[in-house]
């Protein structure tokens, strides 16, 4: 009986305990600021190929469980690497 009435409360975010707490606002998706797409081609490959790679500006790499700050630089690329110590993901910021 109880449960009848908190889901409809939940479902129109009326108890506080339902709702979900606001994370911090994503910054806008913006062109390509830091020339992401000219590296494209590295996806995949072992995470040492940016050794020999010519990169200039601002660079991060992104390791599994790195602690990442949160500042957002449109003009650094950020280079993601996964668990096979591959390169997963190339953006902005």
């Amino acid at each position: 009986m109880v449960m009848r009435r908190i889901l409809p409360a939940c479902l129109l975010g009326t108890i506080a305990a339902c709702t979900i707490p606001d994370s911090p606002p994503s910054p806008p998706m913006l062109e390509d600021t830091c020339n992401a797409r000219q590296y494209g081609n590295l996806i995949g490959q072992d995470a040492t190929t940016l050794e020999k790679v010519m990169l200039l500006g601002q660079v991060r790499v992104i390791r599994p469980g790195d602690a990442v700050t949160q500042d957002f630089r449109p003009e650094r690329i950020n280079f993601g690497i996964d668990t096979n110590n591959q390169i997963s993901d190339i953006s902005c910021g």
